[in-house]
């Protein structure tokens, strides 16, 4: 973590705990905070802390200077083409490659015609459009010819020449509150703190770790059948969690899978606990099963009920969503088949999970005659860690 924002201050000016907050420097709501900066002055009981002054030389660590590179032995002088400026008063406006190469091939100014395509960007067809009606006489003024560009006083290392005029590219303006969006605006959303810890954590695990996928279907008929006869016993249970108590009981059995990877070696735990991915509004977290293999199915599903609700209240403590060895995703209740996620570091696995469905399989009797029965399917798809 290398910067963060003040939500709230819950110690007031001249409230006395561990000392006595003097002034606030940074005031709430503030964001991207870098670690090490000075938000508020303590002073000891006995002080004036009504005229405290901030010190000038207190601020954050500075960044660590790059070690210094050998400076390349100077390059032959070579012509390259200069981005034009955009000159002040014309329009500017967003062109697809297509439609680029036509408006130069029969000098036409995107200003003549419409853009018709998404965000305001001057398509192919509009291109041609306006092809056509130069060809129909509908259109006589040509784009103007640029001006030569401007020999430079200065000497300069590299020898510049004038490219052909582009229309420059032009940014969609930001929308404004309570104002219907003009054609290209956007609205930009903040992101939290957490959910930029996350994709940069993801993103990552992406790009460094080797993914591997294997698929397979679950028949699911004797565990629905033995959660029926839970339920008639008014015992609550989901098929999820029978999933967890049965990625436990196999993870015991392989201790080999067991592992969590650091970077340098793997490490194996001498538990089986198992992290379930739960939605909350500030982003996704894992919460920890501990020794989810020695529990009941009873027991893991009044663990998963007690640590999604601390999740989604963000009353986590940090040894109840970190480290372990193997995630579980179920996206099932979202009508998902199948489909993969991203392994959590350190841990090497995880297991996604789709909805359960019934599939008509054709099968055997006693007597092997074929027939057609209904089972009740499941996909799941391990990512691990190749």
């Amino acid at each position: 973590m290398e910067e963060g924002s003040i939500v709230k201050w819950l110690k007031k000016k001249d409230a006395s705990d561990d000392g006595i907050l003097a002034k606030i420097v940074i005031e709430e709501g503030t964001q991207d905070i870098q670690l090490g900066s000075l938000i508020g002055l303590i002073v000891e009981e006995g002080e004036d802390w009504k005229h405290v002054e901030i010190p000038k030389d207190v601020g954050p660590p500075p960044p660590a200077s790059k070690p210094s590179e050998p400076r390349p032995s100077p390059e032959p002088q070579i012509a390259i083409p200069v981005k034009k400026e955009h000159t002040p008063g014309t329009l500017q406006f967003r062109l697809s490659p297509a439609a680029l190469n036509i408006l130069e091939e029969h000098s036409l100014d995107a200003s003549q015609g419409t853009a018709t395509g998404p965000r305001g960007i001057v398509t192919k067809e509009d291109a041609l459009r306006l092809a056509q009606l130069k060809q129909m006489g509908k259109i006589t003024k040509s784009r103007s010819t640029p001006a030569p560009a401007a020999t430079p006083t200065a000497p300069s290392p590299l020898q510049a020449i004038a490219g052909p005029s582009y229309p420059q590219l032009m940014i969609p303006p930001a929308s404004t509150p309570g104002q219907p969006n003009a054609v290209g605006t956007f609205t930009e959303i903040p992101a939290s703190n957490i959910r930029r810890v996350i994709a940069k954590r993801l993103t990552e695990s992406k790009s460094t770790v080797p993914h591997a996928y294997a698929t397979a279907d679950c028949d699911l008929g004797a565990v629905l059948k033995v959660r029926q006869d839970l339920v008639k016993g008014d015992i609550k249970v989901s098929v999820n969690d029978f999933i967890i108590k049965a990625a436990a009981v196999t993870l015991k059995q392989m201790p080999d899978v067991k592992v969590s990877w650091d970077g340098e070696d793997p490490k194996q735990l001498p538990c089986v606990d198992i992290s379930v991915a739960v939605a909350t509004d500030k982003g996704l977290i894992t919460p920890v099963i501990n020794n989810a293999a020695a529990k009941g199915i009873q027991e893991i599903a009044d663990s998963v009920k007690a640590l999604s609700k601390k999740a989604r209240d963000g009353k986590l403590l940090p040894e109840e969503y970190q480290g372990r060895s193997f995630s579980i995703s179920n996206l099932g209740m979202f009508g998902i088949n199948k489909f993969t996620a991203v392994i959590n570091p350190p841990q090497t696995c995880i297991l996604a999970v789709g909805r359960f469905r019934p599939v008509l399989k054709l099968t055997e009797d006693e007597e092997r005659n074929a027939k057609l029965q209904q089972r009740q399917l499941i996909t799941v798809t391990m990512s691990s860690d190749s």
